[in-house]
């Protein structure tokens, strides 16, 4: 059995899981740097060999600090873009394997880092290899998931966003008591780690199968049906597994490969056939993930410790309430998991802009009482902890989840990697826009930002119901009904769905009755034949 093949000793249930642990993996890679940064540029040493600020860790020059955290999330959008086209081509497994190199290599030239110019370098290659990592991963669920599972799955494996963001914090932590705190390792050690994931990813990736939605688009068609059956079988009947690999050829031979231009053209709305309507999912895409970023998770996961500081905490308590704030998370990505495919993914973003909009309220409240009434800082600190958690909780258990799963959801087979870049494109943008704003917006207005994140939640509202489909229980395949119509309300793309279904199933009936006639047609042949 050769190393490419050994997904075919496993189990049905083991390949689905071994699917389900690499891409945890991948995710697991974006948390932790996404959240590493802030245990980096808390250490002294980090702040003057980059030369952005005094040996005692004072930051005196925050945009160029702003500028090494930001310049990540360009390389993040041409990672996902280049890595999904490539993807696309050469296979979600090949993209990943890909993204791991430069991840491992970026992590490496980080530890390693020298100068500011090395650590920018270096940055920029750490970001190309997240941005394949993210993008191509939810696709590689989405598309070996069932439609009834599919949210569930993707939500089990974004625990590893916030695992990731948890454990560069915990680390951060720990590593702060080192030589009390003047220590190269508490800043190296945090960056080198990253390439334990990244490497296990080169190493091992490739004994998965690729997913038999991109096998079936490049035309190896017995080698989908092998996969498509090694996944299903115990879940599902032949029967069903022949008509979702049916629907799967039928939709893949309506799409042809897609190339670099075509993303310029999809921006504009000229790309791919007529009636696709791909402008309009690209833009969703994009727009879904930078509201994600201004619901206010950057200003809670990077300003917590400034935050707790104006609660009146100790520094030993604002870092472990920090790291704390990230853990929450994982539990509401669990509750995310339990409810996307229940309640939906509208309802769900819905909920979670309500959620929020009431938690910043009160958070900003209980923050501007403490700084009137200092007197009563302590007394106020607890609710202010509190809306924190609550906020992070809330998060993880709606937007956290939705907002990347909706990117894999709504694009056809032979762009879906590609496509998904449009989400990791909005989220790159969002969060670097985010992380240079925070600073200035929190030193003009200090906690006062939360009325303002607050209001943006509440517009997000309308938004997601007046122009975001719902996608629970749909095949990716039945997805595509939903952008038959040009005009952009949900409402109208429930109603063109509904008369693609319609259609669709009386083929399918029509198509079973013919072979049904054709059957006893032969049998009443074979009996008129045999002698009397």
């Amino acid at each position: 059995m050769g190393y490419a093949t050994f997904y075919r000793v496993l189990s049905p249930r083991q390949l689905n899981v071994m699917i389900q642990a690499f891409s945890l993996v991948c995710i697991f890679f974006e948390g932790y740097d996404q959240g590493v940064m802030g245990g980096v540029n808390s250490s002294p040493r980090y702040v003057t060999e980059v030369g952005i600020g005094e040996p005692d860790g004072t930051v005196t020059n925050t945009t160029h600090q702003g500028g090494i955290v930001s310049i990540y999330y360009l390389g993040c959008i041409f990672g996902c873009f280049g890595g999904g086209w490539l993807a696309d081509r050469l296979g979600r497994i090949n993209g990943l394997l890909i993204g791991a190199f430069f991840a491992l290599v970026g992590g490496a030239l980080q530890a390693a880092a020298q100068s500011s110019d090395f650590m920018l370098v270096a940055r920029v290659v750490t970001g190309v290899g997240t941005g394949a990592l993210t993008g191509i991963a939810p696709v590689l669920v989405s598309e070996t998931s069932t439609a009834d599972h599919r949210g569930a799955f993707l939500g089990y494996v974004f625990i590893a966003n916030y695992l990731g963001i948890s454990v560069a914090y915990w680390l951060a932590f720990g590593l702060a008591f080192i030589n009390r705190g003047y220590s190269d390792i508490r800043w190296r050690f945090l960056l080198a780690f990253q390439c334990v994931p990244a490497l296990i990813l080169l190493l091992f990736i490739k004994m998965l199968p690729d997913s038999p939605r991109f096998l079936a688009s490049v035309g190896r068609y017995s080698e989908a049906q092998e996969v498509l059956n090694r996944i299903r079988c115990h879940k599902a009947s032949q029967s069903e597994i022949d008509l979702e690999y049916k629907n799967i050829i039928a939709t893949v031979e309506e799409g042809k490969s897609s190339s670099p231009v075509q993303f310029a053209k999809i921006l504009i709305g000229r790309g791919g056939k007529p009636g696709a309507n791909l402008g309009r999912r690209a833009w969703l895409c994009v727009w879904l993930q930078i509201m994600a970023s201004w619901t206010g998770i950057t200003a809670v996961t990077a300003y917590s410790p400034v935050l707790l500081r104006q609660a009146g905490y100790s520094e030993l308590t604002q870092n472990g309430l920090a790291g704390g704030l990230n853990t929450i998370g994982i539990l509401g990505t669990i509750i995310s998991a339990q409810i996307v495919d229940r309640i939906g993914r509208r309802k769900c973003l819905i909920l979670g802009s309500v959620m929020l909009f009431i938690v910043e309220l009160v958070a900003g409240s209980v923050y501007e009482a403490s700084l009137h009434r200092p007197d009563k800082a302590d007394q106020l600190a607890p609710a202010a902890v509190a809306m924190l958690f609550l906020f992070n909780l809330a998060y993880a258990a709606t937007w956290g989840t939705v907002a990347f799963l909706i990117p894999t959801e709504i694009f056809p087979s032979n762009l879906r990697a590609q496509g998904n870049g449009f989400g990791i494109t909005g989220w790159a943008i969002g969060v670097g826009m985010t992380t240079l704003v925070n600073p200035i917006m929190f030193g003009s207005i200090g906690s006062r930002s939360y009325f303002l994140l607050a209001g943006l939640n509440l517009l997000w509202v309308p938004v997601i119901y007046l122009f975001y489909p719902e996608t629970r229980n749909r095949t990716l395949e039945s997805i595509e009904y939903l952008f038959s119509t040009s005009r952009p309300f949900h409402w109208d793309m429930e109603r063109a769905y509904r008369l693609c279904k319609e259609r669709k199933d009386q083929e399918h009936i029509d198509e079973q009755a013919i072979k049904a006639s054709s059957q006893d047609e032969v049998q009443q042949e074979f009996y008129e034949s045999i002698p009397q």
